[in-house]
């Protein structure tokens, strides 16, 4: 199911402690993620003639945003559960995940950090892409790869000549 324009959307999540823990999973993994780079943040090792902003700067700019979207989706999930369900509105509907395209996007993110080291960037970054676009409902395959290949390559292209930065080349290894 898709939604149209117009249309309210509601996402079924069950009651009770299981609608609970469905609605607190997602700030809760923002929140680990979060003080993932905390921890990261405060044992990394910064030499004392780094500039402002340094290396530390913008992964607290990220952790400190993650922490703002983990406490703004607990308080809205909690308030859910207080709440009840309106069922006035006519042209509000009760979707469930669609664990096909959830399954696509997982899977293109797992085999990306998998295959990155092998294939290199251009093509583990064009399956990448291939495979979320799949997950979002892009039939035409070809097409997908396509646009993931030039996109790919225009950012590896951008890294490394751009930022003087080099992503992994994988088995294209002797023509970059």
């Amino acid at each position: 199911m898709s939604a149209t324009v117009g249309n309210r959307l509601r996402l079924s999540r069950g009651g009770g402690l299981v609608g609970l823990v469905k609605s607190l999973a997602m700030p809760l993994v923002l929140a680990a993620f979060a003080t993932y780079l905390v921890v990261g943040i405060v044992t990394m090792r910064v030499p004392p003639n780094a500039a402002f902003p340094g290396p530390q700067f913008f992964p607290g700019i990220i952790a400190a945003g993650l922490y703002v979207f983990a406490i703004v989706l607990g308080i809205g999930a909690v308030r859910a559960i207080g709440g009840t369900p309106d069922a006035a509105e006519p042209d509000e509907r009760a979707v469930g995940v669609d664990w096909r395209s959830f399954a696509w996007v997982v899977g293109s993110f797992l085999a990306f950090a998998f295959l990155l080291g092998i294939l290199g960037w251009i093509i583990a970054a064009a399956l990448l892409f291939t495979g979320i676009a799949r997950g979002f409902g892009q039939r035409n395959v070809l097409f997908a790869l396509f646009v993931g290949v030039t996109i790919s390559s225009l950012t590896y292209i951008a890294f490394d000549m751009g930022l003087g930065l080099s992503l992994p080349s994988g088995i294209l290894g002797w023509a970059f």
